[in-house]
Order: structure tokens, then sequence, then C-alpha cells
């Protein structure tokens, strides 16, 4: 379950991040800022990010459900300082480099509690 999550995510994150670069689906919103969708706050930073994360979940689901453990603890645990960030900063530049507004910060709280499951909790399915 966790090395097969590990590769959804990947995928995922890349497709997300790739899109963040693409002005008909990252538009500019009211101030601005390019929004994924219309609704979550993207800037070429936050776009790489998600790349280079799903590029790693993707090697990390391709070594096996141990990496993928891994790289979902470590990663849940950054998302969730992530999210905490997004509450203090509100709408605005988390660290000064990442684009943040409420529908992110709620995605991040959503991805960070399901990284930390997978992670801590979830149990591999899967028989040798």
């Amino acid at each position: 379950m966790v090395k097969s999550a590990a590769l959804l995510f990947g995928v995922v994150f890349l497709a997300v991040g790739i899109l963040g670069f693409i002005p008909g689906i990252s538009a500019p919103g009211p101030d601005g800022m390019p929004m994924l969708l219309g609704i979550f706050m993207v800037n070429t930073v936050h776009s790489i990010i998600h790349i280079a994360s799903g590029a790693v979940f993707l090697f990390a689901g391709m070594a096996g459900a141990g990496p993928a453990r891994i790289w979902f603890k470590v990663f849940g645990v950054v998302y969730a300082l992530v999210a905490v960030m997004g509450f203090v900063v509100g709408n605005g530049m988390i660290f000064g480099l990442i684009s943040n507004n409420p529908a992110d910060t709620w995605l991040h709280v959503v991805l960070a509690a399901a990284m930390l499951f997978l992670g801590f909790v979830a149990k591999d399915t899967a028989t040798a």
C-alpha cells in the first residue's frame, strides 16, 4: 500500500508542478498571483517544489515500501510545518518563497495527515 501510494503521490505532485507552469491552468488571480485551477496560489518556487517532491516520491516508491515510508514520514512533517506557517501567514508568502492562500493551507493539512498516516500507521499489504 505504501509503495503504491508513493507512486501515486509522485505522479500527482509531478502533474501539479507541471500544471503550475501552464498559463491557461494557472491564470493570474485578483492580486496578480497565479492561481492553479483558480483555487490554489502558485509561483515558480511552489511549482518546482512540487516537481522535485513528485520525483522523490516516484524514486522512493520504485525503491520499495521502506524508502516510501521514510519519505512519507519526512514529507508529512514538512507539510505539517508548512500548513502551520500557512495559518500564520494567511495570504502571502511562506518563508518569502512559497505563495500561499487558505486553500493551499487546508490542502497542506490534508496532505500532511495522509502522509503521516502512510508513514507511521499504514501497514504494507504486499506479500513476498
